[in-house]
């Protein structure tokens, strides 16, 4: 693609999860996609305080380190009677201190402990994503589904806090969701076709 180097996208993320989906959802779309695993590139902390800022982060520094155009995800679930939270800290959340391996069940726990009796329960997960290309030109495209916090869990597909999110006009939750159900409708799906249509237009 005209609007890509070496007609590289290069997934700046090394979240097998991730890489999985956006791989599957662009399948068709983009010819060559590497991820940041694939080339064992560095993986920068998400130092910023927005979703927007993490994702121009780690995008910048993949394509600094790769030379490809590169797209970086920050995603997040966002709690609206806990402040939004966990939000950009939702990776964090299932992290026990300095330990690497996340407990996305423990995670889950959380929200629901501190969540309590209140009434609210809605809550949305979005998606940031961001393009930077070699010659130093950004974009950034965001996506959002709306939704409610159940419990118990339900369902062990997707990632995540997937099994305690039931997005709106829907009776499961995403965990509960076949993939190509949750993909129709997720917030990664709606920031990607976003990209997709900037793509398009760069082409035509």
């Amino acid at each position: 693609m005209a609007l890509f180097p070496q007609n590289k996208l290069l997934l700046a993320t090394h979240n097998q999860g991730k890489i999985i989906e956006m791989k599957s959802l662009l399948k068709g779309q983009i010819k060559k996609i590497v991820s940041a695993r694939d080339l064992n590139l560095s993986e920068p902390e998400e130092a910023e305080d927005s979703f927007s800022g993490n994702s121009l982060l780690k995008a910048r520094s993949a394509a600094k380190e790769s030379g490809l155009a590169s797209l970086a995800d920050d995603s997040g679930l966002c709690v609206n009677a806990l402040n939004g939270d966990p939000g950009i800290h939702s990776a964090r959340w299932a992290q026990d201190g300095g330990n690497e391996e996340r407990d996305f069940k423990k995670a889950m726990a959380k929200v629901h402990d501190l969540l309590g009796d209140s009434k609210d329960r809605s809550a949305y997960f979005i998606c940031v994503l961001a393009l930077v290309l070699p010659d130093g030109q950004e974009e950034v495209f965001e996506g959002r589904v709306e939704g409610r916090i159940v419990w118990p869990m339900r369902g062990e597909g997707g990632f995540g806090y997937d099994p305690i999110f039931q997005p709106y006009g829907y009776d499961i939750t995403f965990g509960e969701m076949e993939p190509i159900e949750k993909a129709s409708i997720s917030h990664r799906v709606r920031a990607l076709q976003k990209f997709l249509n900037f793509v398009k237009e760069q082409n035509e």
